[in-house]
């Protein structure tokens, strides 16, 4: 990336100012190991979020809750972001991210539990948005049932789809690189979906189901 293209990059990444709340859940992610999605990224899914005027969300990944913050930013006041997350730590704090932030208790459902078993007892089609931010390798799984629980017009997002530039690079070959490569390539030809791949963050992949 020339020096050009990295100052637009970073300048676009910080173009819309973190809220305190959503660096503070951020920061709390970091200790937790629960890598958070940056400011870029959250504003994007803030944006999907508002307009789709996504009423039921279904987050697979929650860590200690910032991109949960970004997506009920977006969301009606009285939408309900649903939210899978297998490390009870980070359920925890994503918890008492979403109380911090004065967020009314019935306007999210934090479940802690294995997503392959939590999204199968899931309602298809009742959904407005779905946003995956949880174990790469398992993502083509996520997507199949994120399609599944999408109604027509409804969103998908995906984050770290460019995973840390190696997607692009062709020599990177590693398991996770290629799963994401792969499965970029797929949702790109998959004729239920209109897909863009943005470039904020760890790279964003978001569609709208046919």
């Amino acid at each position: 990336m020339s020096g050009s293209r990295l100052n637009s990059y970073v300048y676009a990444e910080d173009f819309v100012s973190e809220p305190e709340i959503a660096e503070t859940a951020r920061r709390s992610g970091e200790e937790l190991g629960a890598t958070p999605v940056g400011t870029g990224a959250g504003a994007a899914l803030r944006l999907l979020a508002a307009a789709s005027r996504a009423q039921h969300v279904v987050e697979i990944g929650t860590g200690a809750g910032t991109s949960g913050l970004w997506l009920l930013a977006g969301m009606p006041e009285d939408g309900v972001l649903t939210s899978i997350e297998l490390e009870p730590e980070h359920a925890r704090a994503a918890r008492r991210a979403f109380a911090d932030a004065g967020i009314p208790s019935q306007r999210t459902r934090v479940i802690v539990g294995r997503a392959d078993e939590v999204l199968p007892r899931m309602t298809d089609g009742a959904y407005d948005m779905v946003h995956v931010d949880a174990d790469t390798t398992a993502y083509p799984a996520y997507v199949e049932h994120a399609i599944r629980l999408l109604r027509p017009g409804g969103v998908l997002a995906l984050d770290n789809m460019l995973w840390h530039d190696r997607v692009a690079d062709p020599a990177q070959r590693d398991e996770t690189t290629r799963v994401l490569r792969d499965l970029g390539k797929s949702l790109r030809d998959d004729d239920r979906l209109l897909p863009a791949l943005l470039p904020v963050g760890d790279g964003l992949l978001a569609a709208v189901k046919r």
